[in-house]
């Protein structure tokens, strides 16, 4: 039976171990309604003072942002008549949120199920308006690392609790009939999980302190680079075409501020569409010279993630990175449609999967109400069908799908 603590009590006094504690906590509290209020006011008091705040986009260093960041660079925004600012880059989850709430930021990317945490644990006014990628992740292990039972006994990292990357390795530890912990020594059929901030991971695994980590790119191309590890399963070979992180807005700009939002949402999809056909371009707008300095990543390492390799992926299906490769999944996509089955789906696997924080909301929430009220598809419908439809992204036509999660 699989067993669950909080905290790790052995490692104290750990500087890393009581900066993720302290970076949980501030985060759980920003997700509940308390917590959430005081950032929830002065948001409201930031709006009421400026109605008409020009776009202010928040988010991580990872290739999830690639479209807000394209869309930026392109200028896609003040193409449609928008004022915009220059983005501002987090090094947190919980830093983005507080700024989100508050206002200080306006359009953001955020981990799917962390908005599902967000509004109906703490009652955030945020909607979710498109999916800012597919794929993307993957779960990297030590070389010596050659089949999953092997992490017994380790330490696995995840960026949080509330992400699909918990979800997809809970489920590959199951399969191998591993338990998971979250404090204390983990036994020989146990992995023990800990959330740690992507920068952090690669560090912790070239000096041994974990065994892997299931995370966004490019720290998994870039730990290949290094050779300090290697991808032991895409994300996207487990849970088909999925989205991770997603763009969310303030839902009084979508109620309020319908010509801009419509504007906004363009540009993200002009981003996603362009970013599909110019790929190497897009390595050299997130690679650190870059003059807008958007991302630390080097150009090597983005194109692992962003250019297609026949001959790595053949290499990934004789290792079993990827096991599914009738799939002909990209390593990164990018496909703006937020289908209503994935969001049913994903609150049904979060039902069963162990989270931290609070959580007493999951069990009576409605998978097909969550679809439809956390979701605000109207824009992106529009801005979807003013590219050419869903085909311009690869999508088959109609604005609905069945999910596939295998495993094996």
């Amino acid at each position: 039976m699989t067993r669950f603590k909080l905290f790790d009590t052995c490692c104290a006094t750990d500087a890393g171990t009581q900066a993720r504690r302290r970076e949980f906590l501030k985060l759980s509290a920003l997700f509940t309604a308390a917590g959430a209020l005081p950032f929830v006011q002065a948001g409201r008091l930031a709006h009421a003072a400026e109605p008409d705040a020009p776009v202010r986009i928040g988010y991580l260093p990872i290739t999830d942002a690639t479209p807000l960041l394209v869309a930026h660079h392109n200028g896609l925004f003040a193409k449609q008549g928008l004022q915009v600012e220059a983005p501002r880059r987090f090094r947190s989850w919980s830093q983005i949120v507080e700024a989100f709430l508050s206002g200080q930021v306006n359009v953001v990317h955020l981990l799917m199920p962390m908005t599902i945490w967000s509004r109906y644990g703490s009652q955030s006014p945020a909607k979710v308006v498109a999916w800012n990628h597919t794929e993307g992740s993957c779960l990297t292990v030590l070389p010596e690392v050659n089949k999953v039972e092997d992490l017994g006994g380790t330490t696995v990292a995840i960026p949080f609790w509330y992400s699909v990357h918990n979800i997809v390795l809970q489920a590959l530890l199951r399969e191998s009939g591993l338990e998971f912990i979250s404090e204390g020594t983990p036994g020989k059929r146990q992995v023990k999980l800990v959330v740690m901030s992507p920068g952090d991971m690669l560090p912790a695994l070239g000096s041994k302190r974990i065994s892997g980590y299931i995370v966004a790119e490019p720290f998994n191309a870039k730990a290949e680079e290094l050779g300090v590890g290697k991808v032991w399963r895409f994300t996207g070979d487990v849970w088909r075409n999925h989205a991770c992180c997603v763009v969310t807005m303030h839902e009084r700009d979508l109620q309020e501020r319908p010509e801009w939002s419509q504007k906004v949402v363009n540009g993200i999809v002009q981003a996603q569409a362009w970013v599909r056909d110019h790929r190497e371009d897009t390595v050299q707008i997130l690679a650190r010279n870059n003059a807008a300095a958007y991302t630390p990543h080097e150009a090597s390492t983005l194109a692992r993630v962003l250019l297609p390799s026949a001959q790595r992926d053949a290499e990934y299906a004789r290792s079993g990175a990827i096991l599914h490769p009738a799939w002909h999944e990209q390593r990164i996509d990018f496909q703006p449609y937020p289908y209503p089955s994935y969001t049913e789906k994903l609150v049904e696997l979060l039902k069963s999967t162990y989270v931290l924080g609070e959580n007493a909301f999951l069990k009576t929430l409605d998978p097909a109400h969550a679809a439809r009220d956390l979701v605000d598809e109207r824009y992106v419908r529009k801005a979807i069908e003013a590219q050419g439809g869903l085909a311009t992204f690869g999508q088959p036509t109609g604005y609905s799908r069945t999910e596939t999660f295998e495993v094996s």
